[in-house]
């Protein structure tokens, strides 16, 4: 069963802008590598022709994997969002209660996640563990670390 995942705008057109550079660019680069291999002889000795035809499987998949998860992509409204508690799009200040560090991180679909822009996977151990809390409230995030507490702080868009 595929896999619905709720995307920005401007998500949602960067895997389309990769889409169309994988159909229109790359395919045409695979193809013509694979021509070039095929015109120096004997294919069952070829390697070159080889290593294309793995580069046009591999190609292919990704194709096929963009195109699935465009299909099951659903854009989020953000006049819609509920502040009231973390959800997907919304920025979260919270507080390690260790370190009493504050991090800010805006919730994302896997596929925009990019922590140096401070956007994390909402499928990620933190933002599975902020999902649905409110302002004020206290929670043990489980991470490969292990366990951090932390108190939400601020919820905005």
């Amino acid at each position: 069963m595929a896999t619905v995942a709720y995307y920005t705008e401007e998500g949602l057109l960067k895997l389309k802008e990769e889409l169309h550079q994988l159909r229109t660019v790359e395919r045409q680069t695979v193809i013509k590598a694979i021509a070039e291999a095929r015109d120096k002889g004997d294919l069952s000795e070829n390697a070159e022709y080889d290593a294309a035809k793995d580069a046009q499987g591999l190609l292919e998949v990704r194709i096929n994997k963009l195109e699935e998860v465009i299909s099951n992509a659903r854009l989020v409204d953000m006049s819609q969002l509920d502040i009231s508690k973390v959800s997907i799009l919304t920025t979260v200040k919270i507080k390690n209660l260790k370190n009493n560090a504050e991090m800010k991180y805006t919730l994302v679909a896997e596929n925009e996640a990019d922590l140096k822009s401070g956007k994390i996977s909402i499928d990620s151990p933190i933002g599975k563990g902020l999902v649905g809390r409110k302002v004020g409230d206290k929670v043990d995030v489980t991470v490969p670390a292990g366990i951090i507490p932390f108190q939400i702080m601020e919820i905005s868009i």
